[in-house]
């Protein structure tokens, strides 16, 4: 089994600490440098080759951006795990084109970073449709929690999880929008241990949150010609209805 190399370029010591020791006690990972400053990191990627970096974009002297860019200029075979605190679609884009397999908005769990870099190690060995399917389910995963940070839905919440959850399934059928009472909510709450009503009232909080914070421009950014103004909101299925169909017209199915 071959190893997987991988390069920790983070500026936060606390998160780079802790996916340091995640992903070295993880069999077949060798962490083969940690470190804050962006320079650094790319001298690292020059002598060391890893299998992949897992890549802020916020570093002292170089920035994610830069460490990319030349990085590429070296013609480096290195994939890129890219963490960032924007989530415009100009940021997102920029890092996919220079090489990120994987974008992750942050705060991120380690384990969720964890589990990304081992992924892209593998994606040259593994069946073209298994690779597919998993970087499809991750960037559905990852765009969900864009849209929920950009209208302020926060991850720390109940309703974010069952919200989240809700929008996968109609994505997969969007029938189910049809049924949200006796079909969605017991399904999710069948998911994760809890009664359908309880569900419902969740994803309701959870949207008002993101009304009350006021960030209407946004809101209506992500809906397009559906405008909300003042204090008026979507019905629960009206919301799930609304981001899924987002999501299928940007083709994450």
């Amino acid at each position: 089994m071959k190893t997987i190399q991988v390069l920790i370029l983070e500026s936060n010591e606390s998160f780079a600490e802790e996916l340091n020791k995640i992903l070295s006690s993880r069999s077949g990972v060798r962490v083969c440098g940690v470190t804050d400053d962006g320079a650094e990191g790319l001298s690292l990627i020059k002598s060391v080759n890893p299998t992949v970096v897992v890549l802020s974009l916020f570093l002292r002297n170089l920035d994610g951006f830069q460490v990319m860019e030349e990085a590429r200029k070296e013609q480096k075979k290195t994939e890129f795990v890219v963490m960032g605190h924007y989530s415009d679609d100009n940021t997102i884009n920029r890092a996919i084109a220079l090489g990120a397999r994987y974008y992750l908005m942050k705060p991120v769990d380690a384990e969720v970073v964890a589990d990304r870099a081992v992924e892209a190690a593998g994606e040259e060995e593994a069946p073209v449709h298994e690779s597919v399917e998993r970087r499809r389910a991750s960037s559905l995963d990852e765009r969900i929690s864009t849209i929920f940070i950009s209208i302020g839905i926060p991850p720390h919440i109940k309703g974010y999880n069952y919200l989240r959850e809700g929008i996968k399934m109609a994505v997969a059928d969007p029938h189910i929008i049809n049924n949200v009472t006796k079909g969605l909510y017991p399904i999710i709450g069948e998911k994760f241990e809890t009664s359908a009503s309880k569900v419902e009232r969740a994803i309701r909080h959870a949207i008002e949150v993101a009304w009350n914070r006021g960030r209407i421009e946004a809101i209506n950014a992500i809906f397009g010609a559906r405008v909300y103004i003042g204090t008026e909101k979507p019905t629960n299925s009206e919301f799930i209805a609304l981001v899924a169909d987002k999501l299928i017209l940007e083709k994450m199915v």
